[in-house]
């Protein structure tokens, strides 16, 4: 733990500490990404990585040190897929909806797909936040 400015005590976030993590996410990541059927191209536009070979480089590795960006988008991603799942019971339903257009605001009639694919981790964030607004 590490003490903050104000005398409370924060964790500590070493590189170390991201490393299982990362590892298990790009995992459970490649699991969603095949039942969502998105392309190579697509996986690396979510998760904010630019260079295929490198893409390819962490997915094989057992614990990759990935930068605190993609952690993030993993983080959000992870937490889609699971609020599909609690939103939408249906495995198949709650897998299509990403691609399905989407009246609500924060879609204007795109895709959830492609609102994430924007490349922006702002964008995770306002798919994220809009699901759980839905589960209430």
């Amino acid at each position: 733990m590490i003490p903050s400015v104000a005398g409370t005590v924060r964790p500590s976030h070493r590189p170390d500490d991201f490393t299982a993590a990362g590892g298990a996410g790009l995992r459970a990541f490649a699991n969603i990404a095949e039942r969502w059927g998105l392309s190579v191209a697509e996986q690396q536009k979510l998760l904010g990585i630019a260079s295929r070979s490198t893409f390819f480089k962490r997915r094989g590795e057992r614990e990759p040190r990935l930068p605190m960006d993609t952690l993030e988008r993993l983080s959000y991603l992870l937490g889609i897929y699971k609020a599909l799942q609690i939103l939408l019971p249906d495995p198949q339903a709650a897998d299509e909806w990403v691609r399905k257009s989407n009246s609500a605001p924060p879609f204007g009639g795109d895709s959830a797909l492609e609102r994430m694919l924007s490349g922006q981790v702002a964008d995770l964030y306002v798919v994220r936040q809009y699901l759980d607004a839905q589960r209430g």
